[in-house]
């Protein structure tokens, strides 16, 4: 064993030791940030970072996630649970929320955001007060918010889409893309038919059919256009409507009675199946994200400058619904630097990054003011219509046990296009199911 004799062998030591507990307390003042996502994504968030970093002094370390979302959630998930401080920032999953809320792993941001002004614009008031950021109002009231207390901001909106062949619904005379179901029935059915003489392949809709999430975001955008939905009754949930009933037999008749969408649809169509699809050159309408235009846009798509945008289509008594995807920022409840935490959140939700990560990323902002940007316009013309379908976005319930719904609505929706099940009885079924998990979270 070495022993310090020399009084200054003990002061080296005990400087020693004060520096290490410095740059422990240090460390402590770093704000870790966890994102996932492609490549090009997280390359960009690096870049961001270093910005931040330059401009406020405040170090911010990044903890890559994987890009499957499922694997995203269950790594917070863990850390949440074991109550760790970090990460302090993370960002979800608007389908997430609820179970995070609920949960209680989300710090609270009323009191910061009051108190942070923000870039002004033409919508400032929006929220009653010039110091609340111009969000989508209704997207911050449904999503970000759990029993009054706001706990999130939306970064990255998305909503369903329909994409059109704006060339082939002016060669059949068709002046504007379908309002109504039926509407987009009798064009499919008509352009259909024709283009089916040189390519057997041409159907007029493509969406997601497929028993995963997507099924349901497609089915919340046919049911909540008649009224339906995934809805309550005091602690009764209400799936077997004949709302829903209408709704599922409509999807499933697009499959087996108009035979506009193909059979492969409950079998493989999700996002980028679809997309494919629709690129090749074998459909005249498609259900998708915003994510899909720039794909399109692309050299070597077939569909290049030939594709719109619209809302989606509703049933006659209806409005038509985008079923609100995307992603929001939240601070853990468990962080230790909550404060430098508000300011990288404040920062990522700041005009300026939201219109970068647009011009960059192609990210469709949680803010309504970047939707009006010239630059923005420019260079993404699209998302000049973006706007009006995000503010008809429907969110997922805010509910803990969602996945857990979502999953038996997937199962038992399918179940119906596969010939296995009426409507009724499908609905029936999953009602009686996903009560019983209601019964066990109350």
């Amino acid at each position: 064993m070495v022993r310090l004799r020399s009084p200054s062998l003990i002061f080296v030591a005990f400087c020693l030791i004060t520096l290490l507990a410095g740059c422990s307390r240090k460390d402590e003042k770093v704000v870790t940030f966890s994102v996932g996502g492609a490549p090009n994504e997280l390359e960009f968030w690096e870049v961001l970072i270093t910005q931040f970093e330059e401009q406020t002094g405040i170090k911010v370390d990044i903890l890559r996630q994987p890009t499957d979302t499922d694997q995203r959630r269950q790594g917070l998930v863990i850390s949440l649970k074991s109550k760790k401080s970090d990460p302090d920032v993370f960002l979800m999953d608007v389908a997430w929320i609820a179970q995070f809320a609920a949960s209680n792993w989300l710090a609270g941001l009323d009191e910061k955001i009051w108190d942070s002004p923000q870039r002004d614009s033409t919508l400032t008031g929006r929220f009653h007060t010039p110091h609340f950021p111009p969000f989508f109002e209704k997207v911050v009231n449904l999503a970000d918010r759990y029993r009054g207390t706001l706990i999130a901001l939306p970064v990255y909106i998305d909503g369903g889409l329909l994409y059109y062949r704006k060339d082939l619904l002016e060669k059949y005379g068709i002046k504007s893309p379908p309002e109504t179901w039926k509407e987009l029935i009798e064009y499919s059915l008509r352009i259909q038919e024709d283009i089916r003489k040189t390519n057997p392949d041409f159907y007029g809709f493509v969406w997601q059919g497929a028993q995963y999430e997507g099924l349901v975001c497609n089915f919340l955008e046919f049911a909540v256009s008649n009224e339906g939905g995934i809805n309550f009754e005091g602690d009764k949930i209400l799936l077997n409507t004949s709302e829903n009933i209408e709704a599922v037999k409509l999807m499933n008749e697009l499959i087996t009675k108009y035979k506009i969408s193909p059979p492969s649809t409950f079998t493989e169509m999700k996002e980028e199946e679809v997309r494919a699809y629709f690129e090749l050159g074998n459909a005249l309408f498609e259900r998708n994200w915003p994510y899909a235009w720039s794909l399109h846009q692309h050299q070597d798509s077939l569909v290049r400058d030939k594709v719109g945008i619209a809302k989606l289509p509703h049933f006659k008594s209806g409005k038509s619904v985008s079923t609100l995807g995307g992603w929001h920022i939240g601070i853990s409840k468990y962080s230790d630097v909550k404060e430098l935490s508000w300011e990288f959140v404040k920062f990522v939700t700041s005009y300026n990054t939201q219109k970068r990560l647009a011009m960059e990323l192609g990210w469709n902002p949680g803010r309504v003011d970047v939707y009006g940007d010239r630059d923005v316009l420019r260079n993404l013309p699209h998302f000049a219509g973006l706007r009006n379908v995000f503010e008809n976005a429907h969110p997922r319930p805010l509910l803990p046990y969602y996945t857990q719904i979502s999953e038996v609505l997937q199962r038992y929706i399918n179940a119906v296009f596969a010939g296995a099940l009426s409507p009724e009885a499908a609905l029936l079924a999953a009602e009686k199911e996903a009560q019983k998990i209601v019964e066990r979270y109350k």
